[in-house]
Formats: structure tokens, sequence, C-alpha cells
């Protein structure tokens, strides 16, 4: 099977046990502006290293990301060991380890606390700090799978799609499954 980060059932395999006691050992991310900005600065990182050591500023002023901010997020990705940096004149970033080693789901976790779309952060305390909520079971097992998805896409497959890669391109399947005249009569 081709590829494609872009399909959401892309490396997400069926659960073995009961779908609705998610299996444990997948950490939660929480999926926020932190690692949205994290994930872009990668990309842009990864598109431009070739050129040397890459500066923050460079990708503030790309990215439209407040340099401070990059400067937090990249010494959580370095503590991570994602990035390196280089330090004086012509100093900056790199990336610390191949394209394909790193994933989406890496680079979310290196800089966020735990993706919950549990109501209780995954405590199961959802009503009134004793019990869980009737639907606990199916937010904890979307938190299995949006964690399943982002480990299934790798840095290279990002930055894949920002070249045009032909094994990455999303194709708009809405205009192939619009009904024809004739098929609405």
């Amino acid at each position: 099977m081709e590829f494609n980060p872009w399909n959401p059932t892309h490396g997400i395999q069926p659960m073995e046990s009961n779908p609705w006691n998610p299996t444990e050992g997948n950490p939660t991310m929480r999926l926020t502006t932190k690692g949205r900005f994290a994930v872009t600065a990668m990309v842009d990182l990864a598109l431009r290293q070739n050129g040397g050591p890459v500066t923050l500023s460079a990708i503030s002023q790309r990215q439209h990301i407040s340099l401070s901010y990059l400067e937090q997020l990249f010494g959580k990705l370095r503590r991570h060991n994602l990035v390196s940096s280089v330090r004086g004149p012509g100093g900056g970033y790199n990336l610390a380890q191949p394209l394909r080693q790193m994933s989406v789901a890496d680079i979310i976790l290196a800089v966020d606390e735990p993706l919950d779309a549990t109501q209780c952060g995954g405590k199961e305390n959802c009503v009134d700090g004793e019990k869980r909520c009737m639907t606990h079971d199916l937010w904890a097992t979307l938190n299995t799978k949006m964690f399943d998805y982002l480990s299934s896409v790798s840095l290279q497959d990002l930055v894949d799609h920002q070249k045009g890669k032909e094994t990455t391109v999303i194709k708009d399947l809405r205009a192939s499954a619009k009904p024809t005249a004739e098929a609405v009569a």
C-alpha cells in the first residue's frame, strides 16, 4: 500500500482487544498551538537545513511565530534530541536525527503536555470528580487513534508533501463523489 499521511486510516491497525478499552502504554498528548507550531518549525528547519544551521529568527519570520516562543520550543526539542544547536556566528539549529526517524508524535510529545480528548485527563473521574462519564471510553479510544496516526507520519513525509512529491499528494476525491445531474434525476 502506498503511504499517504493524509489518509486518516493509514497506519492504524484494528485493535485486537475491546475497542472500548484502549490499549495502554500510548502516551497521551495535547494538540495545542505549541504542538502545531513545533511541527511547523521542524518542517521549516528540515526544508532548509542542507544550507547549514537554520536560525530561529529566520523560522520566526517565515512562519510568523514569535521568536521567544520558538526559543522555548527548541529548548524542549533539543532536550529530547530532535534538534542540535550550533553556537556563534553562522549558528542555528540542525536536525539531530534522520527525517524518517522523527514522527509528528515525537515532536508533539517533546514540546507538549500529554493529546487528550477526555474531559478528565484520563483519570476516569469525569463526573463530579468521582466516576467516569458515559462517553469516557469513546474519547480514550480517540486518544489512541490520534497517537497511532501521528506516530505513523514522519517528518520526512511532511517534507516530501511540501516539496510536492507524488507519493504524498493529497487527492481531492470530493469532485468525483459529487452526483451528476443524471444520477440525481
